[in-house]
């Protein structure tokens, strides 16, 4: 590369726009931060436009937009301050930046993922809700833009890897793939145990660190049946060539089975900066911070099979890849709604699978032959008001 990318990260005060600065900041001769946004997180967005000065920062609300312009302005940074959704598409598709980071969690981060689709940017995406909600949306969109996709969850970045460039070879390859999970913190409960799961309990994940939300969805193994949902788009194939085993250990990341059956798999250290350094580079390889794996300190690799009575979420994706059009926008949307209310204490965890399951037969999506943003929002919104109500009813 004879020039340094401009990046604007999406989430930059999350686990992933967190990992995305580490490797940014070991290559400062290839990676230029030319935007930063946040949910909520002002101070640690005031911290990372401090060290980093963006030209832009961005907030959802005017009055988070003041809080951090005010602080910004006490410390003489000059970044410019911008706030509310279509700030995020503007930044995501702003015609100086090269590279998008898409690490907003939830259906909020659909919009500006289209945005920088379209306008043909690197598209590193570590939502995948994008998918699970936009699909085939989504994948027109990258078609159309020009855009250069590169997953960023492990996973998939794994199956990307195993992969060769040339897409157009892939379908004549891959028998099927497979998904690998750690099963997170209740892998090895009694499924009669789970019922009195507090937050803390299903946020404190074995091998990764992540935020509250994603932590519970590794626990329910909700994260895997989005990764299911996610994978079929990416890599284009039909949801029984999408497989899952759990392997505690999370250091095969995910394995492609070819055709002749040999089987190709991508393994590293559980750390985040490998596939986005992977991303941030592709085709090239750098340096992440990433320890080696050293296979001498290996004892073991074991797999065992997803238990559906541990992890009945996990099944609801294949249900709704068969179902109709907008079925995992409908359970995507359910589950955003059952994980809040959980981490709010307002229900329990067992309640999350029944939350999700009976929204998505509660609501039938009725869509357009070629779905816009719009329907697909609107599907959406009638999904969370449905959640709702059964969260209101499960709190009595």
């Amino acid at each position: 590369m004879t020039s340094r990318q401009r990046l604007t990260i999406l989430g930059s005060t999350g686990s992933v726009g967190t990992s995305t600065l580490d490797v940014v900041g070991r290559h400062p001769d290839r990676f230029e931060v030319f935007a930063l946004t946040a949910h909520a997180k002002v101070d640690e967005l005031a911290a990372q436009c401090a060290r980093w000065r963006p030209r832009y920062a961005a907030l959802p609300t005017e009055d988070l937009a003041t809080a951090l312009r005010d602080k910004l302005r006490a410390e003489g940074v000059a970044t410019e301050v911008l706030a509310g959704p279509q700030a995020l598409c503007d930044l995501a598709s702003h015609p100086e930046v090269d590279a998008v980071m898409a690490a907003i969690v939830g259906a909020a981060g659909l919009p500006p993922c289209l945005a920088a689709a379209r306008a043909g940017k690197r598209l590193l995406l570590a939502n995948k809700e994008a998918l699970v909600v936009g699909g085939a949306l989504f994948m027109r969109a990258v078609q159309q833009g020009g855009a250069t996709l590169l997953p960023i969850d492990s996973e998939h970045s794994a199956i990307f890897q195993c992969l060769p460039e040339d897409r157009s070879t892939w379908a004549q390859r891959i028998d099927h793939i497979v998904l690998t999970a750690s099963g997170g913190p209740f892998r090895d409960r009694d499924p009669a145990t789970l019922v009195d799961i507090t937050p803390d309990q299903a946020c404190a994940h074995p091998n990764w660190v992540m935020g509250r939300k994603i932590s519970v969805d590794s626990a329910t193994m909700m994260n895997k049946a989005l990764e299911v949902i996610e994978a079929r788009w990416l890599f284009d194939l039909q949801p029984e060539q999408v497989r899952v085993v759990v392997h505690p250990q999370s250091i095969i990341h995910s394995m492609v089975v070819c055709r002749d059956h040999s089987v190709l798999a991508q393994l590293g250290t559980p750390d985040m900066r490998v596939p986005i350094a992977y991303g941030l580079s592709f085709p090239e390889r750098i340096e992440s911070g990433a320890a080696q794996l050293d296979f001498l300190t290996l004892s073991a690799l074991s797999f065992a099979p997803a238990d559906r009575q541990r992890f009945p979420c996990l099944y609801l994706a294949w249900d709704a890849l068969r179902g109709p059009e907008g079925s995992t926008t409908v359970l995507n949307a359910a589950n955003e709604v059952a994980v809040e209310a959980f981490l709010a204490e307002r229900t329990g965890y067992l309640d999350i699978q029944r939350i999700n399951a009976a929204t998505v037969e509660a609501v039938l999506p009725q869509l357009p032959a070629e779905p816009a943003l719009d329907d697909l929002l609107a599907l959406d919104a009638a999904a969370r008001a449905h959640a709702r109500s059964l969260v209101q009813s499960l709190s009595r």
